[in-house]
């Protein structure tokens, strides 16, 4: 196939080191090269127009008008390339040897750089931690170099709705495919169409009991029997040694995005710790407005519009691809790849310029908890002060497993619910939602990098869950969720070495609610929300200290939050002293 200045090899096969082919797509320029090449390896379809028209992710058609030869390649058991798909089992090896077979053809100059979102942005930093000779520059957006943390919270809970509507798809695609073809795959396959249109299908426990889900993506079994961070997932990991990565990488990602986290600590980690001097100085990172899915990257949400300049497609993603690429791949010194750091700062609703993650002179504040007892959004009486409160005082409230908190919004993916800026009031007069509340401001209030929560908690269950969540409430009275996070408490000191908790003790953790940047202005109010559960964006805590997965025992649990001089629970916030 091909049309002016472009020309399409389609279906060529990419021998793998134990013989498999892959199925590759070359899209070249005019001309016989050599070029530099461009690889994105997906699960999702080579041949999928995503490639085209996503404006998170650069438009193949301008790389190729650019002068870069594309590479787009089928990872194994998709598409057309031959078996069933095993998430990460392949990647790595995979990667390596298409990265090797590219370099080795006379259409490639010897420089080579991937790109990619989500599932394609784990084997660009599998890749990168094995140093392959070719390998220039890396451009992984909304993604994790650490598969354990993209499928659970920073602190130990599953990322249930993320999870198990990305293995629904992934095991529905496996089903149909020519390995399986016998009556019981077709009835399986037909069940999980009924199930992606069901907001509670993958809902029931215990949750690691879904058959059809199961046959057709046998690696959800094995990944909901690691619930800790063991030698499953460690093997996977590409940090455990981040001086191997020596190539320099543009991290992309959005503030309600379900990687977002990861993508700055990707950035951050290089930023320190990689293994050359441009891998740590060519670091970029861009955050925008955005969530992880389709139709989440335009700015435009149904509690929150950000402005026709928050959209991914005016950020000018491509360009900026372009212009590390060429920075890259090609050496031109003279190419600008744009600032280190550009973010969208919420509140202002604008792009800025920054030099580096965390910004430089972040102060860092804390809000201590104050409340009389339930501290609800019905009561009214939960505050946040600068000072503790004069009184060690608790706040009590019941967690239901069976009536866990639905997710509202922020940074998740899954079923139906949306991602993004949503208006919290609707799960606010829950009795088991603690609400935390500063006065009105009389000025500016810049709050931008990472929130932690730190609470002294107890409970009468062997296990439960904390959360917590950052709101912005305007004068209309709108709670919008700005970041949010949860932690297992079993847990709370490791997620590698689980420890139950001592029914009834006092323990003091702390909550990772990831990152953000929003500009709380005057007459709007910092609000704290503190429960045990936000549920499909984690899966519920069953309060017994088992595994989760596979258990239908719960415990309800009758949770305490502590406050006060000698237990001062408090949010603290990255304070910014500049709005502009």
């Amino acid at each position: 196939m091909s049309s002016t200045g472009l020309h399409i090899d389609a279906n060529v096969a990419v021998p793998m080191r134990d013989g498999v082919p892959l199925a590759t797509d070359l899209w070249r320029p005019d001309g016989s090269g050599p070029w530099p090449v461009l690889l994105a390896r997906t699960p999702y379809g080579r041949t999928s127009t995503a490639h085209l028209g996503n404006p998170k992710l650069p438009d193949i058609r301008v790389l190729v008008d650019h002068g870069y030869l594309v590479v787009v390649q089928d990872v194994r058991g998709t598409g057309a390339s031959p078996g069933l798909f095993e998430p990460h089992r392949f990647d790595r090896d995979d990667t390596v040897d298409t990265l090797a077979w590219i370099a080795g053809q006379p259409w490639c100059d010897g420089n080579v750089g991937m790109w990619g979102a989500s599932y394609m942005g784990f084997a660009q930093w599998q890749a990168a931690a094995q140093a392959p000779p070719a390998l220039r520059a890396i451009a992984p957006t909304m993604t994790s170099a650490d598969p354990y943390h993209a499928w659970h919270s920073p602190q130990g809970a599953v990322a249930h709705g993320m999870l198990f509507n990305w293995s629904a798809r992934m095991a529905l695609a496996n089903l149909l495919r020519p390995e399986h073809d016998g009556s019981s795959d077709r009835t399986d396959a037909a069940v999980l169409r009924g199930a992606l249109d069901r907001a509670d299908a993958f809902q029931a426990l215990p949750i690691a009991e879904r058959d059809s889900l199961l046959r057709g993506l046998p690696w959800l079994r094995d990944a909901l029997a690691h619930p800790d961070h063991d030698g499953f997932w460690k093997n996977l990991t590409a940090w455990e040694d981040s001086a191997a990565v020596t190539v320099p990488a543009l991290n992309v990602t959005g503030w309600y995005d379900v990687f977002a986290r990861e993508v700055v600590r990707s950035y951050t980690t290089m930023r320190r710790g990689a293994g050359s001097g441009p891998a740590r100085d060519g670091q970029r990172l861009v955050i925008g407005p955005w969530g992880h899915g389709d139709g989440a990257d335009l700015g435009v949400f149904p509690d929150r519009f950000f402005g026709f300049t928050g959209s991914a497609r005016a950020a000018a993603l491509t360009q900026t691809h372009l212009a590390f690429f060429d920075r890259w791949l090609r050496g031109r010194a003279e190419a600008d790849p744009g600032p280190r750091v550009r973010i969208f700062v919420m509140g202002l609703d604008r792009w800025r310029d920054e030099d580096d993650w965390p910004l430089p002179g972040t102060r860092y504040d804390d809000y201590f908890l104050c409340g009389g007892g339930s501290a609800n959004t019905s009561r009214g009486d939960g505050e946040l002060h600068r000072s503790p409160p004069a009184d060690d005082r608790s706040d009590t409230f019941t967690y239901d497993p069976h009536d866990p908190v639905p997710t509202a919004g922020g940074a998740t993916l899954g079923f139906d619910r949306p991602a993004g800026p949503a208006d919290q009031r609707g799960v606010e007069g829950r009795a088991d939602v603690l609400c935390y509340t500063g006065a009105p401001l009389e000025a500016p209030l810049e709050v931008t990098g990472h929130v932690a929560l730190s609470v002294h908690i107890s409970s009468n269950a062997a296990d439960t869950d904390v959360t917590g969540k950052l709101v912005d409430v305007f004068p209309d009275g709108r709670a919008v969720i700005l970041c949010e996070g949860l932690c297992r408490l079993r847990y709370r000191d490791s997620r590698s070495r689980p420890e139950p908790l001592e029914p009834g003790r006092i323990a003091e953790v702390t909550v990772d609610m990831g990152v953000t940047s929003n500009v709380f202005l005057p007459g709007h109010r910092v609000r704290l929300e503190v429960s045990s559960s936000d549920f499909p964006r984690y899966d519920r805590n069953p309060g017994t200290g088992g595994g989760n997965a596979f258990t239908t025992e719960v415990q309800v649990a009758v949770n305490r939050i502590f406050h006060g001089p000698a237990r001062p629970s408090r949010l603290t916030l990255p304070v910014i002293e500049r709005t502009a």
